[in-house]
């Protein structure tokens, strides 16, 4: 009897199994140079079955551990049963990191290949469900999104963004991925309506609908949204939803325009007031979630 196939699965067993459930620290080296992401695993992770895995991305200036803080998406893993990761950027200190988007650049860094990395090492610790593997991120980890949308679309099934246009110039993902996008209208840091005179001549995105539309062609969905107003019960600040969709194999682009809404996490407080409003008509997490979840890869 031939023992390798037999072998091969044990050993598969021993190494979806490493680690427990909480928070842990993970190490790799990438293009030469240390790197770190965090991994929080939910209580009632089961090592014998795929979970799904949401990467949050922190903006600039930020890092794993301060945006797992930041945007609370513990809880909701918690809740929902997935498992949270949060990569470290590049940067020049510990506590201040950001990545290479595209038109925000910093340094000149494969953080999409990083990334990649993060991916396989995660795979020999945890039992990860190929098929349901996200990105979500903030402001510059918003644009990396995008960024990984269309550079490794192979591997992350769906994307969401808050307060991150797309920065890249070119984009030819592989495969139809399902955006969405949360945006206040009043955003002073990655500006609703894409760079003016206030913005830094080095950096450039596009504006919101330009992202939105872009997207919405990539993924073969109709040019026009269906559009409604959400009521705003909890504070006065009203979300306009717009729904580019279905497209190819049931993609769906759909853009939150938080009207007046600064440069914030929706459903969260502002961590600075002069980031501008935060609502708490919709909660992102909540909404993130229930996306990812309708968006497995095809």
């Amino acid at each position: 009897m031939n023992a390798g196939p037999l072998l091969a699965l044990a050993l598969a067993a021993f190494t979806t199994t490493k680690l427990p459930v909480g928070d842990h620290q993970r190490s790799l080296t990438s293009e030469g140079l240390p790197r770190a992401y965090w991994v929080h695993i939910p209580p009632g992770y089961d090592a014998s079955k795929p979970t799904p895995v949401v990467l949050i991305l922190h903006s600039a200036l930020m890092n794993g551990p301060s945006m797992a803080k930041f945007c609370g998406m513990n809880d909701k893993a918690d809740q929902a049963g997935f498992i949270a990761v949060y990569p470290n950027g590049a940067g020049p200190t510990s506590l201040f990191k950001y990545w290479d988007a595209g038109g925000v650049k910093f340094r000149d860094s494969d953080d999409v290949g990083f990334i990649a990395k993060v991916l396989d090492d995660l795979e020999s610790v945890v039992h990860v469900d190929r098929k349901r593997v996200f990105a979500a991120g903030m402001s510059n980890g918003g644009m990396m999104c995008y960024r990984l949308a269309a550079e490794l679309s192979n591997r992350i099934a769906a994307i969401a963004s808050v307060a991150g246009s797309m920065a890249i110039n070119d984009c030819h993902p592989k495969r139809p991925v399902p955006v969405l996008h949360f945006h206040g209208t009043k955003d002073g840091v990655v500006l609703y309506n894409g760079p003016d005179e206030r913005t830094p001549t080095n950096i450039k995105f596009l504006s919101v609908d330009d992202t939105v539309r872009a997207w919405a062609k990539l993924d073969g969905c109709p040019p026009t949204p269906s559009v409604d107003v959400l009521p705003h019960l909890k504070d006065q600040i009203p979300i306009r939803r717009a729904i580019y969709g279905p497209g190819t194999d049931g993609a769906e682009v759909v853009l939150y325009s938080v009207q007046g809404g600064g440069h914030t996490w929706p459903g969260r407080d502002p961590e600075m007031f002069f980031l501008g409003k935060s609502t708490k008509n919709v909660s992102a997490n909540d909404l993130i979630w229930e996306f990812f979840q309708k968006h497995p890869m095809k």
